[in-house]
């Protein structure tokens, strides 16, 4: 019995450690940090957190590069007042992550006022010792 009690401690133990060690918490950090830079409508910021191949797919299926999406932020034309990802589920693969989120979000883009509420899938890869964005897609949808 005192044998079973100190295996299964031990287990506990190992699993708590992976699950710290897996990045989960850095990346729902580093999610959060990204949205801080998106309401600042700082896109030197925002441009630190994606990897220089990094494109978006909007909900309206367009693909958007990181150049294009960061010339939009840095004219202006695109502003963002709320951005606030919850129940965020972070699935890592070694150097590669996937993080996925309700994101409602409010801003204008093109002097046009926008909320919505879309399912926002990021995919992280670690390079150099640091997570960065390396794909993004937005669905929208209505669900509560």
């Amino acid at each position: 019995m005192k044998r079973l009690l100190i295996l299964a401690m031990f287990a506990f133990t190992v699993s708590c450690q992976m699950k710290s060690n897996d990045g989960t918490e850095e990346l729902i950090n580093l999610e959060k940090d990204f949205e801080q830079a998106v309401v600042a409508n700082d896109a030197e910021a925002i441009g630190k957190f994606l990897a220089d191949d990094w494109v978006i797919i909007d909900p309206e299926g367009s693909i958007i590069d990181k150049a294009h999406f960061l010339g939009v932020i840095k004219s202006g034309a695109l502003t963002h007042e709320m951005m606030e990802s919850d129940d965020m589920n972070v699935r890592t693969y070694g150097d590669s992550a996937v993080v996925t989120a309700p994101t409602p979000t409010k801003g204008k883009f093109a002097g046009q006022e926008f909320t919505t509420r879309e399912r926002a899938t990021d995919v992280f890869v670690k390079q150099g010792g640091r997570w960065q964005c390396a794909f993004s897609q937005l669905t929208k949808f209505n669900k509560k």
